[in-house]
């Protein structure tokens, strides 16, 4: 049996001994008192702005076994104080690109992203919140670190409840970049869209079940003025799982497993996600909201 079999035999059999584990919980931490998990998408984006009062920090690290890529990325989110339908939050990124070994590792292209909720929110049955994103190019594109140029991106993310277990994620973006550069320093412009969609079981208040897919196509520099597409197509089974603190505070690990289908068949990677949500160090507890724990709750609005 290769060392990468037994990797991902051991990557799927911790979450299902935690999973064991929650099973096992006695009455008193039964479901009805504890905080659920909503705002944990590995790879598709909720449409979940964060509650008044509460920042998350958000760290996730994919590898991928054939192309030997590896990215480690850092978010986070803060809701606008005043008015929570408007969120602010920033992605740092540290990459390495395993077409070019030698080029180590480095950070990214950096993004400032704003998020504004315009249909429901985290208690109503289906809530829509438009993203728009500015990259900064930070990273090194001579050493497939970035970009070379600024770039645009928008992403249209929708939540719908489909049932008291079941919650459903889709997503559709475009990114553009005016003046993108190769590891040859060639420039281009190149533009590329995304779709996503994913199925969320929420098998126990603080345990879900999750089965992500993405397709995204892009454009890649290839010489001075000239580009060409390529397209991936990932499907992720994937579990999370939560710990909850009187002072607020809640940790959601996760782990997913990206295979490639389509035209990214034969690739496989792990990808590992933590998460820390809190209100506010300055903020009162009064001023704070609870993250709901009944996703089937009908009422709707903005935060």
């Amino acid at each position: 049996m290769s060392s990468i079999s037994v990797w991902f035999r051991f990557a799927l059999a911790v979450p299902l001994l935690c999973a064991a584990a929650l099973a096992q919980e006695k009455a008193s931490a039964s479901s009805s008192s504890q905080p659920g998990i909503q705002d944990n998408s590995f790879l598709v984006e909720e449409a979940y702005n964060q509650n008044f009062g509460v920042v998350q920090h958000i760290s996730s690290f994919t590898r991928f076994w054939n192309s030997k890529n590896w990215a480690y990325t850092f978010t986070q989110e803060w809701p606008v104080p005043g008015d929570a339908r408007h969120q602010l939050s920033y992605t740092l990124a540290f990459l390495h690109a395993g077409a070019l070994p030698s080029s180590g590792v480095g950070i990214g292209d950096v993004a400032l992203n704003y998020r504004y909720q315009l249909v429901g929110d985290s208690n109503a049955r289906v809530a829509f919140a438009p993203r728009f994103s500015l990259f900064f190019p930070t990273g090194d594109s001579t050493s497939g670190r970035g970009s070379g140029g600024f770039g645009l991106q928008t992403s249209l993310p929708l939540s719908v409840v489909l049932s008291r277990k079941l919650v459903s994620h889709w997503n559709a973006g475009a990114t553009f970049i005016p003046h993108a550069v190769d590891e040859f320093g060639d420039r281009a412009s190149a533009t590329g869209y995304n779709l996503g969609q994913s199925f969320i079981w929420l098998a126990h208040t603080r345990l879900n079940l999750m089965l992500e897919t993405v397709f995204a196509s892009a454009q890649s520099v290839v010489a001075r003025d000239k580009t060409v597409w390529s397209n991936s197509l990932y499907m992720s089974p994937g579990i999370r799982w939560s710990y909850n603190f009187k002072n607020g505070l809640q940790i959601v690990p996760g782990i997913g497993v990206p295979i490639g289908v389509g035209p990214s068949a034969g690739e496989k990677g792990i990808f590992l996600y933590l998460s820390f949500e809190h209100p506010f160090a300055s903020c009162r507890k009064s001023e704070t909201r609870p993250k709901a724990q009944n996703p089937t709750n009908t009422g709707s609005g903005s935060r």
